[in-house]
């Protein structure tokens, strides 16, 4: 039950992370994008899949400043590979998927940050709890795609996930790391 909930907040991290990444103007390639979430229970990590979520994007390398990104990911499509762990992760414990059934990020700002690098900071909203986030995220090209790669770690407390019994950080982790891996098609 713990593990599941570890991995249910793992999943909304990861979202918020992609959302952030800069799509240029495209939507996501979704058979080709991830966002994952990993947690540790009892020290151990812990990683779920979101199957279902939306980015809208704008980005330009050249200027990052101008760029933006919008992220939605289905908390109900996070999946840990047991049905049992999946339907508990979506119980009113950890995301509440029936009262909050989407985590979102805006972004409000991407800078520079090396070559191909930039920090994206933006807001996160999980289970109706909006927090200001901040994280780097690599931007490249495979072919007529740009790819955008990150990793955003988040406290899973701060977006009540986890409540009663859950919120004892012995067995399950306070912090999730949520990763993205987004895939766009290359502005023309």
């Amino acid at each position: 039950m713990k593990a599941s909930f570890y991995r249910y907040m793992l999943a909304a991290f990861t979202a918020a992370s992609m959302a952030a990444s800069g799509i240029a103007f495209a939507q996501v390639d979704a058979a080709k994008s991830t966002v994952t979430a990993t947690s540790k229970q009892m020290n151990v990590p812990v990683e779920g899949k979101f199957k279902k979520f939306d980015a809208k994007v704008s980005f330009d390398p050249a200027k990052p400043s101008a760029g933006s990104a919008q992220l939605t990911v289905d908390v109900g499509s996070y999946d840990l590979g047991d049905d049992s762990y999946n339907d508990q992760v979506r119980g009113k414990e950890w995301f509440d998927a029936k009262t909050f059934p989407k985590a979102t990020f805006v972004s409000s700002a991407i800078a520079a940050a090396g070559a191909g690098k930039y920090t994206v900071t933006g807001t996160l909203t999980i289970k109706g709890k909006s927090q200001s986030v901040s994280f780097p995220m690599t931007v490249g090209q495979q072919g007529a795609e740009q790819t955008f790669d990150g990793s955003l770690p988040i406290s899973r407390l701060k977006f009540d996930i986890g409540t009663g019994e859950w919120k004892d950080t012995s067995e399950v982790a306070d912090e999730v790391t949520i990763k993205f891996h987004i895939v766009v098609p290359k502005k023309s």
